[in-house]
C-alpha cells in the first residue's frame, strides 16, 4: 500500500468512528439513535472526501453536449488566435503616411480571400474581422477620416498598428487555454470552438435515482384523511440536476415488507452512481433504510448530523472500487420531511456530488444577519434568508415539514449552536437557482 492509499484509509477510518463513535443525549449526541451525529461541517467535509475518492469517469462529447460538465483533459490551443492578421474595426487599411489614395474596386470582407498587397500611400475600405492586406502600416475607423475623391485623409494622428489584431495576439498554438477541473460554461465552449475544437474530454454528470419512501404520499390531489401531497418527489429531480447531476429516475416506494425489498434490490443493483433516498432514515417501525444498508454491506460514513431541520440523514458507501469489483455508489438518506430533506441536500448531496462530478467547491461566504436568530442547544440550524444589499433577512416558516420559506428564500443562513445575534455575520448557502446554478 502506497503513503497516500494509507493516509486516504486512515482518514476514511477517522471520519468513520466520528460518525459512529457511541454518544447519549448530550451535545452533538443523538440520545436515542445510539451513535453520534457528526458535526454540519465534518458531515460536508466528509461527503467531498467521499466523492472525491471514487476513480473518475471520462467521455468525449460534441461541444453542445459537454455543457455542465468538468474537462478532464487540459484546453490547449490548436492553432493561434486570431490565426492571421485581422482588422479590429470597419474602416480602411493604409499603407504609409496619407494622405492614401484610395484602391478603385470593392473593399476587404471577412472571411474573402487573401488581398492584395498594398502600395506605400494607398488605402483600401476593410471590415472588422477581415484578413489585413500585407504591408498595411495601420487602420482607420471609418469616423476618424474622411473621403475628398480618389483621397483619403485622416482627421487625427495615425499610430503603426493601430486597430489591428496581430495573429497570435489572445494565444499562440500549444498554448495552455484551461486547465483540466475546469467546469464547461457557455463561455468555455465559445472559446473551445474559436480554438477549433468540435468535441472535448469531460467528467458525465454524476448519475442519480430518487427512491421517496412512504405510504402516507399521494401523487395528486388534495391532502386528506391522514394523507399528504408527495412534496419531495417534484422538487428533488429538478433540485438535483440544478446541483451538476443526471436524475435517471424517481420512483415511490411503499412503507410495507414490499416496499423494504424493493428498497434493498435498488440499493444492490441501481446502475446510478448516488442513490437518493427520502424518509425511513430513523428509528421507527417501517423506517428501513438502515436495516437495508446494513444487508446490503454498505459502510456508514455519516448517521445522523448535528442540524437542524435535517438530523437523521446519512450517507452509505458501497463497493470498494477495485478494478476487478463493483463500483463504488453513494446513498444518500435524506429525512421524510421536506425543508429536512433540503437540509440534507445542501449538507450532503451537494458536496458529494460537486465531488463527483470533478467541480470545485463553492466560494464561501458569509452576510450580517438581520435581527436576532435562535439557535439549537447544540447543533447547527439552517434558516431560509432573503438577500438584500446589506442583510441576511431570515424568514418565517422554517419548520421540518415546511417549504413556504425556503420557497421564497434566495439561501439558507448556517445558525451555530445558540444562536446569532443581530449583525452577526453568518455563512449563507446559496439556493442553486438564485446563485445561477449549473449549466445544464
Amino acid at each position: 500500500m502506497t503513503p497516500t492509499n494509507s493516509a486516504e484509509q486512515a482518514l476514511d477510518e477517522a471520519l468513520a468512528l466520528v460518525s459512529r463513535a457511541p454518544g447519549g443525549g448530550g451535545p452533538g449526541g443523538s440520545g436515542a439513535g445510539g451513535h453520534r451525529a457528526a458535526t454540519w461541517q465534518r458531515a460536508r467535509d466528509t461527503a467531498t472526501h467521499a466523492g472525491s475518492r471514487v476513480r473518475p469517469r471520462t467521455h468525449q462529447v460534441p461541444l453542445a453536449d459537454a455543457l455542465g460538465e468538468v474537462l478532464a483533459a487540459a484546453l490547449d490551443a490548436l492553432t493561434d488566435l486570431p490565426s492571421f492578421d485581422s482588422s479590429a474595426m470597419d474602416g480602411w487599411a493604409v499603407a504609409g503616411p496619407g494622405p492614401w489614395s484610395v484602391r478603385s474596386g470593392g473593399g476587404v470582407l471577412a472571411g474573402s480571400e487573401r488581398p492584395e498587397p498594398l502600395t506605400d500611400g494607398e488605402a483600401v475600405r476593410i471590415a472588422t474581422g477581415a484578413r489585413i492586406p500585407a504591408d498595411t502600416t495601420a487602420v482607420i475607423r471609418s469616423e476618424h477620416c474622411r473621403e475628398a475623391g480618389t483621397q483619403l485623409f485622416a482627421d487625427r494622428p495615425v499610430l503603426t498598428g493601430q486597430d489591428i489584431r496581430p495573429r497570435g495576439q489572445e494565444c499562440r498554438s500549444g498554448d495552455l487555454l484551461l486547465p483540466a477541473g475546469s467546469l464547461v460554461t457557455p463561455a468555455v465552449l465559445g472559446l473551445a470552438a474559436a480554438a477549433g475544437y468540435d468535441e472535448l474530454t469531460t467528467r458525465p454528470r454524476p448519475r442519480v435515482e430518487i427512491l421517496v419512501l412512504g405510504d402516507e404520499l399521494l401523487a395528486e390531489g388534495r391532502p386528506h384523511e391522514g394523507l399528504v401531497r408527495d412534496a419531495l418527489s417534484p422538487m428533488l429531480g429538478p433540485w438535483i440536476d440544478r446541483l451538476g447531476a443526471e436524475v435517471v429516475g424517481t420512483r415511490r416506494l411503499g412503507d410495507d415488507p414490499a416496499g423494504a425489498a424493493a428498497l434493498l434490490q435498488a440499493v444492490t443493483t441501481s446502475t446510478a452512481d448516488v442513490l437518493v433516498t427520502t424518509g425511513g432514515t430513523a428509528s421507527g417501525p417501517v423506517d428501513h433504510v438502515h436495516p437495508v444498508l446494513r444487508e446490503a454491506g454498505a459502510e456508514l460514513l455519516v448517521d445522523g448530523v448535528a442540524v437542524r431541520p435535517g438530523h437523521p440523514m446519512l450517507l452509505a458507501r458501497l463497493g470498494t472500487g477495485a478494478p476487478d469489483g463493483p463500483p463504488v455508489r453513494h446513498v444518500v438518506g435524506l429525512p421524510g420531511n421536506p425543508l429536512a430533506a433540503v437540509s440534507g441536500l445542501l449538507t450532503l448531496a451537494e458536496p458529494l456530488l460537486r465531488a463527483l462530478a470533478g467541480r470545485r467547491s463553492r466560494p464561501r461566504y458569509t452576510a450580517a444577519v438581520q435581527g436576532d436568530v435562535p439557535g439549537h442547544p447544540y447543533d447547527t440550524r439552517l434558516v431560509p434568508v432573503l438577500l438584500s444589499d446589506e442583510h441576511a433577512v431570515p424568514l418565517r416558516y422554517h419548520g421540518p415539514a415546511m417549504l413556504r420559506g425556503v420557497a421564497a428564500a434566495d439561501a439558507l443562513a448556517v445558525v451555530p449552536p445558540k444562536g446569532a445575534r443581530s449583525g452577526q455575520e453568518l455563512e449563507i448557502l446559496d439556493l442553486p437557482w438564485a446563485s445561477g446554478g449549473c449549466f445544464t
